[in-house]
Parts: C-alpha cells; sequence; structure tokens
C-alpha cells in the first residue's frame, strides 16, 4: 500500500516555519511541541521531521537514525515532564492513530504523550 503524504498538513507548515508552535524540544530529525487542544496537563506531540504519514508507513520507511532519535526524544520528554515511571509511579500513556478507523486528524505520524493525571481507561467496549 503506498503512503500519499500531504505535504500541506499542518505538521508539515510547522516544520517548515510556517505556523508557530510551542516547541518543548527538538533534534536534528525530530520535534517535541505542546498540543495546543491538550486533553491533560501535559499533553506533547512528538513527530518526526520526515514525511510519514503513519506508524507503518515510518516502521517500514524510516531510516534506523530517524527511528531511534524519535525514540530517544520521546524517552526525553517524558523524563523532563516528570512521568517517568521512577518511585513515584507517575507514568503517562503513548497514543499514536492511523487512518479513518484510528481517527487520525493529521496526515503525519506524531505520538501523542499524555499525563499529569490518572488517565482512566484506555477503550471501553463498543
Amino acid at each position: 500500500m503506498p503512503f500519499d503524504y500531504d505535504d500541506q498538513n499542518i505538521f508539515a507548515k510547522i516544520l517548515r516555519g510556517e505556523i508557530p508552535n510551542d516547541t518543548v524540544a527538538e533534534t536534528e530529525m525530530s520535534l517535541a511541541f505542546n498540543d495546543i487542544s491538550a486533553q491533560a496537563p501535559v499533553h506533547v506531540l512528538v513527530i518526526p521531521k520526515g514525511a510519514y504519514t503513519c506508524h507503518d508507513d515510518f516502521a517500514a520507511n524510516a531510516s534506523d537514525a530517524e527511528i531511534a532519535d524519535l525514540t530517544r526524544l520521546t524517552a526525553r520528554v517524558i523524563a523532563e515532564k516528570g512521568l517517568s515511571t521512577g518511585d513515584d509511579g507517575a507514568g503517562y500513556r503513548i497514543i499514536t492513530n492511523s487512518g479513518r478507523d484510528g481517527v487520525q486528524e493529521v496526515p503525519h505520524y506524531h505520538l501523542h504523550i499524555l499525563g499529569g493525571r490518572p488517565l482512566g481507561r484506555m477503550l471501553e467496549k463498543g
């Protein structure tokens, strides 16, 4: 299945500097920024700078360096936001949505890091 990337999506525009963002952390290959519609006290988006549409596109087509970079930046944000499950067990949730059934709103691969409060059950039967 081809992954058609829309270079006019909002995250592509953020990466090109056309739309401002509230940057949390950045590397050569990834960007983390606060979600403008936060669903928890901590709600950070982590995106690769490459043109990937969803997790399976990123996992299949990104370089090992890009995959490692995104993963390590995610860990860094979790630690810097005090969400790491160390002694206090605070915790966090990471979500990525893909496609219509996954209710993906922006067709650029991204992770949501959520935390700072109890998050409840992820899904209910239905």
